[in-house]
């Protein structure tokens, strides 16, 4: 496949390394940035090219007439949208994929959809040619949204539409599952309830859970549930509630924004704004949010406004420093837990494991949500965990016992790859976990798979594909 992306900063890199590491694939790179193309160049089997990616003629010097893909990932909009429109009208590029961050564009029109449009794409997308986008600011707005819903949560991830989340949460000393095995965990389990505990890390090792496997303090815990059950499986596993309600957010941009609209209903939401104008737009669009004019680093005004009392307070502005300042400042003087929007991987290396309770990375969560688009074999999901060292993926089977390899086959008949686990199977409204190796798949089932190591994740995309025979 022959693919092209516009923009070389983190997320782009990340997406060019990615897919020269994989076989059959052509990649050239566009950007404006000479110095960042020659690292790129210098380290990755790529081609790049110095250039407008908004203009017709450099996408055509960079080979857009026989492009199969184009990712537009620079960090202007209007750059990518353009060159969507550049490669449909002018080049006939199939896939055209965009990186969008204003509202403007992803929300306007998107109440218009229509079965005439699958993807959901909004009419002032659609307007430039778009075949898909990502919006980074959702992503990360959900991702804050699943972590505010259950707290000792450390990532919260979707699949199926919803149906299952896979949940990763650390145990500490005084939970009841600390000395317990996942034989006596799952005893405890509410009738019909159930959860497929998919990997436990201890001390960055990655641990296989077996029934006898026993839970000891500080183990990193990546389990899988229906989510009409995820509540229950919280309470019996961390024995927590949703008694936490009390909430500061650092930062009234589009996040904070975004977050505290999404979910001043259902807790107790401070918004700290620095800019005066913007704190006054703030109370006027936000009903039951508390807005401060000040500084998230303003030891005073946290005081002020009891921080200690604080269950969750989220560091959302635009400035790496200032969301690690006022973060570690919030948790020193008492914040039970504290979250921070880090944009620099170096930082977000640095700073994991340490006071910062849980770091977001915005670049990871786009990198995810990229990656999704690009697979093949019918890959609806995919999500980083431990900072791009593991995977979690949905697949979607298709065909029939002759055209795909895995329908019509039971779980323990197939040559999975190793470090390739199954850890949730949903078939319509049924989810049923990943330890029933007596099941047949089914044309249309959902798989929900860990995946411990990154490179697995391309021995799984080609079993999952169909044969040719399929489109017969």
């Amino acid at each position: 496949m022959k693919i092209l992306i516009l923009g070389s900063g983190q997320v782009g890199a990340a997406i060019a390394q990615e897919l020269a590491s994989m076989p059959n694939h052509d990649v050239t790179i566009v950007d404006t940035d000479e110095t960042a193309l020659k690292n790129l160049g210098s380290r990755l089997d790529v081609r790049t090219l110095v250039g407008n990616a908004a203009s017709p003629m450099v996408l055509q010097n960079a080979g857009a007439e026989d492009t199969d893909m184009l990712l537009a990932l620079t960090r202007s909009d209007e750059t990518n949208l353009v060159a969507c429109k550049l490669a449909a009208d002018l080049f006939n590029i199939p896939q055209r994929i965009a990186r969008v961050r204003s509202a403007e564009y992803s929300e306007f029109g998107a109440e218009d959809d229509d079965e005439d449009n699958p993807n959901h794409i909004p009419c002032s997308l659609k307007a430039f040619s778009v075949t898909d986008s990502i919006h980074p600011e959702n992503l990360v707005t959900e991702h804050l949204a699943g972590l505010l819903s259950h707290v000792r949560a450390l990532q919260v991830l979707p699949f199926a539409h919803e149906k299952v989340k896979m949940v990763v949460a650390q145990a500490r000393a005084e939970d009841w599952i600390i000395g317990k095995s996942l034989l006596q965990i799952a005893a405890r389990l509410p009738e019909n309830t159930d959860c497929q505990i998919c990997a436990i890390y201890r001390n960055t090792r990655l641990i296989v859970p077996q029934p006898e496997t026993v839970i000891e303090e500080g183990d990193e815990i990546t389990f899988v549930v229906d989510s009409r059950c995820l509540s229950s499986v919280m309470y019996v596993l961390f024995e927590y509630n949703k008694s936490n309600r009390r909430v500061m957010i650092a930062g009234g941009g589009n996040i904070g924004y975004r977050l505290a609209k999404k979910m001043e209903n259902q807790f107790n939401i401070k918004i700290i704004q620095h800019n005066e104008q913007r704190a006054e737009w703030l109370s006027e669009h936000l009903d039951n949010t508390l807005v401060l004019h000040g500084s998230g680093t303003d030891e005073d005004l946290l005081a002020r406004e009891y921080i200690d009392e604080v269950d969750i307070f989220l560091a959302l502005t635009n400035d790496d420093e200032n969301n690690i300042m006022s973060a570690l400042l919030a948790k020193n003087l008492g914040a039970k837990r504290v979250i921070s929007i880090i944009n620099r991987s170096r930082y977000v290396d640095l700073l994991t494991g340490h006071q910062i309770d849980i770091i977001v990375s915005p670049h990871q969560l786009t990198i995810g949500g990229v990656l999704a688009h690009v697979r093949r074999g019918d890959i609806a999901e995919m999500y980083p965990l431990r900072r791009g060292a593991a995977e979690a993926i949905e697949a979607v089977v298709h065909g029939d016992h002759k055209t795909s390899s895995l329908v019509g086959r039971r779980v323990d008949e197939i040559k999975w790859p190793s470090g390739c686990h199954i850890a949730a199977i949903v078939r319509g409204d049924e989810v049923i976990m990943g330890r029933d190796h007596s099941q047949v798949l089914q044309d249309g089932d959902h798989i929900i798979f860990f995946v411990s190591r990154r490179r697995v994740s391309r021995e799984l995309e080609k079993l999952i594909q169909v044969k040719m025979g399929f489109f017969g």
